[in-house]
């Protein structure tokens, strides 16, 4: 067997088995475990730089920290999907979403919630709670210990937020469509 000819290469011979069972553990279940360590490794490859570590115990903490973050997501996602059914199962089947629209629906649901959450943490739940649960200014104000004004600040912050998601999401389709 030849050796690594790489530091990626070396970091993962080294350490893939080690993250995937430790994901295993964390997880309890081998295929989701077998999933992130795969992604753990391409978000190391994608990176714009090498990286380069000066002992074990680094190496394994940037990949256990990398792996920690896409187990949050993947629970996250999972959290969103499981609403996002329970809302089908409420309505009659006559009125469910086409399987296209329905992944449209749970893709656009991550996106907003991936971005409420770089938001700092009273702009996203004063936008949760004006948005969706249809409270006045002055009622999310009082349940966030905020004026009125700062709640529609707040507001704003997360509807710039949304509309930059839209923009995202037109460039995508217009790039996406076959030119005619």
């Amino acid at each position: 067997m030849s050796q690594p000819s790489s530091i990626l290469e070396n970091l993962y011979v080294h350490h893939h088995g080690w993250l995937q069972g430790w994901l295993r553990r964390r997880l309890g279940n081998g295929a989701d475990a077998a999933d992130l360590a795969h992604d753990t490794f391409v978000r190391l490859i994608s990176g714009r730089t090498q990286r380069r570590f000066d002992s074990v115990a680094e190496a394994r903490a940037y990949l256990r920290t990398t792996a920690q973050h896409l187990c949050i997501n993947l629970w996250r996602r999972r959290e969103i999907e499981q609403a996002w059914l329970e809302t089908l199962a409420a309505m009659p089947a006559a009125h469910h979403p086409s399987a296209e629209r329905q992944a449209m629906v749970l893709q656009a649901l991550e996106e907003v919630t991936a971005m409420l959450g770089q938001l700092p943490p009273k702009a996203a739940r004063a936008f949760t709670l004006a948005v969706i649960c249809d409270m006045t200014d002055d009622e999310v104000g009082l349940a966030l210990g905020v004026s009125g004004r700062m709640v529609r600040k707040y507001v704003a912050q997360a509807m710039l937020g949304c509309l930059t998601l839209r923009a995202q999401q037109t460039m995508r389709e217009l790039t996406s469509e076959p030119a005619g």
